[in-house]
């Protein structure tokens, strides 16, 4: 497969860019797709079979249950960071291994059943969340180890919301692929 079709696989929404200034519509945008994520993805996986399930949405890429569990793992995380920068001065987040944890046995068996009512629970309480941080709640940050990066809570906003639907569109390019439905 050539590199320039894997990086299509990989990134069908392309990478997250952060708007050079973002706007109150980018961050009602962006609450209204992390709002909506949690029943789009149950509708899209609702009724595959074990089988495909366990089909890699790329070559060499998670399964789509291991892409069903890691999105409400890796949300999980960022509602604890949106947290922490809350009530703490521009903590220093604690990072963790996505692909060790997408490599642990309940991401690789479990019933998918269980981490859409996480994401359906998580994301209720992010959204809540969210809608009630002001401007200046916004501009608080967090500063992630790897790298030493600060990111400020408006443009995490976006990252995830990013994150959800570019999970989401992996798993619906490859039932498109496999012409499963989606």
């Amino acid at each position: 497969m050539e590199d320039t079709q894997l990086e299509l696989l990989k990134y069908p929404i392309g990478k997250f860019e952060t708007p050079e200034a973002i706007t109150d519509a980018h961050i009602s945008e962006w609450i209204a797709a992390l709002d909506a994520l949690p029943s789009k993805l149950r509708h899209l996986v609702n009724g595959l079979t074990e089988e495909q399930l366990e089909t890699p949405y790329r070559p060499g890429g998670w399964t789509v249950r291991q892409l069903v569990h890691h999105i409400p793992d890796s949300h999980h995380n960022s509602y604890i960071r949106f947290k922490w920068a809350m009530t703490e001065d521009t903590p220093v987040i604690k990072a963790y291994d996505e692909k060790a944890w997408s490599d642990l046995f309940d991401a690789k068996t479990a019933p998918i059943q269980m981490s859409l009512d996480h994401l359906s629970a998580v994301h209720a309480k992010l959204v809540y969340f969210l809608k009630g941080l002001s401007r200046n709640d916004l501009k608080r940050s967090f500063v992630h180890p790897e790298g030493k990066v600060t990111t400020t809570l408006e443009e995490n906003i976006g990252r995830y919301a990013w994150h959800g639907n570019h999970h989401y569109a992996q798993i619906q390019n490859l039932l498109k692929r496999k012409g499963w439905g989606g």
